[in-house]
């Protein structure tokens, strides 16, 4: 090199910004995989079961009984899909569920009897199971300690997002027809199965994370005390726990207004109220809206607050809004109902896993809520045909959203008496041992 040559001064590298905790692009993935369960396949039945009645005449109960297949199949394989997160991670689970999903929708779009209709809703309901409420917040669980209120209730919000997408579904129906749609809905299913489930690794340490993204945050320049180390029920030992059945019996409560509304409301505000199919399914929109505000606001609100004491309120938001959606008699009560009832459902549902995990710990959280999810299925099978079965009897659905509206009430009673459990024997022992 020449002696008057310049020295070589290395380029400057380029400033990166902070990056994302790969943790919330699980959320962000959990709450699509959410909003294609809940918008395309829970929600968008009340719609098919409008054109479905039209076209052979079925009557309520027997469409009713459709969603309650539905929901016998989510509590018979629940303790199974939570074998299979445990065993083979969310990602091969939700990925595989999206596809029997898509394929069922185009067995759905041939039915021609009532035989065809059970047997796509059979298929349907495994495939959303393994995309549904438990395999979703399996993954969430999995990452988040200081941030899993928060954590959950983002990706709850798809379902609201999902909720949305009724409208369109109908505006699909009306245009296309329901079979046509049906075939649509499946490609959807079919084409999101690998890109939504690309980034759901099963634990941060998989892929060289932490917990909440690292260390715990600064506090006054120092670093905060660590969480204290989670408690770890096993199913055993959790079923042992009167709180276990009290939680499990609590969130079924909610789950019989729930499920009803999602199966009956489009239903019965075009045939009590005179609503378009349009026009009803915006109200069922506007039930997503207020659940979508719920769970971002609500996952601030248990993580701060007694999450117990918020689960309690919500049922009697429930109540409320069951009472007046039965003796409506203009829209500003429909209205009201869709407020208290879409509220009520966004605060209370992101409680629900994060009780769980607050209680029984996160190592066995898959086989926890697979089996509770037997007890909390009897809400969802149920639900339905209450709703439906009055109709059938009555010409009306008031008696049966009355009788809903008063199991609401009595699911208040049952989270009042979830408190939190003493740890398991195990723990006291080592506990006792170490002083």
């Amino acid at each position: 090199m020449a002696l008057d040559a310049p020295p070589t001064i290395p380029a400057p590298s380029p400033k990166r910004g902070p990056r994302i905790f790969l943790g919330w692009w699980i959320v962000a993935a959990a709450s699509f995989v959410q909003a294609f369960q809940t918008g395309l396949l829970q929600q968008a039945y009340g719609n098919y079961v409008v054109e479905l009645g039209r076209e052979f005449g079925w009557s309520k109960a027997l469409l009713s009984w459709g969603a309650t297949e539905q929901q016998a199949v989510y509590g018979a394989t629940g303790p199974g899909i939570g074998w299979l997160l445990d065993r083979f991670g969310p990602r091969a689970v939700i990925r595989v569920g999206m596809v029997i999903t898509g394929a069922s929708f185009f067995l759905f779009a041939r039915v021609d009897s009532p035989v065809t209709f059970f047997l796509a809703l059979f298929v349907m309901s495994i495939g959303g199971n393994m995309i549904g409420y438990i395999p979703t917040t399996f993954v969430v669980i999995h990452w988040f300690e200081r941030g899993r209120s928060r954590a959950l209730s983002l990706a709850a919000s798809g379902t609201s997002f999902g909720g949305m997408a009724v409208f369109f579904v109908a505006l699909l129906i009306e245009r296309y027809g329901w079979r046509t749609t049906a075939d649509i809905t499946g490609v959807i299913f079919i084409l999101a199965a690998v890109p939504l489930t690309m980034v759901m690794h099963h634990h941060p340490q998989d892929v060289g994370e932490q917990l909440d993204g690292g260390a715990p945050p600064l506090r006054d320049g120092a670093p905060a005390e660590a969480p204290a180390p989670s408690i770890d029920f096993t199913l055993a030992e959790a079923l042992r726990h009167p709180v276990f059945w009290w939680i499990s019996f609590g969130h079924g409560s909610a789950l019989f207004v729930v499920s009803a509304i999602n199966v009956h409301l489009v239903s019965n505000l075009t045939k009590e109220h005179g609503y378009s199919l349009s026009h009803a399914s915006a109200i069922m929109v506007l039930v997503t809206a207020m659940y979508g505000i719920g769970t971002v606001t609500g996952g601030f609100i248990g993580g701060r607050g007694n999450r117990q004491s918020v689960t309690m309120l919500c049922m009697f938001m429930h109540m409320a809004g069951m009472l007046l959606l039965a003796h409506a008699v203009n829209d500003a009560m429909i209205i009201a109902f869709a407020l208290l009832h879409g509220y009520a459902w966004g605060w209370r549902g992101p409680q629900m896993a994060a009780l769980r995990a607050d209680y029984f710990g996160r190592a066995s959280f898959g086989k926890i809520m697979g089996v509770s999810n037997i007890i909390i299925i009897i809400g969802t099978m149920f639900g339905p045909l209450i709703a439906g079965y009055a109709f059938d009897l009555t010409g009306s659905y008031r008696i049966g959203f009355d009788i809903l509206a008063a199991l609401a009430g009595l699911g208040s009673v049952f989270f009042y008496l979830s408190k939190p459990p003493e740890p398991p024997a195990r723990y006291r022992e080592q506990s006792a041992a170490s002083a």
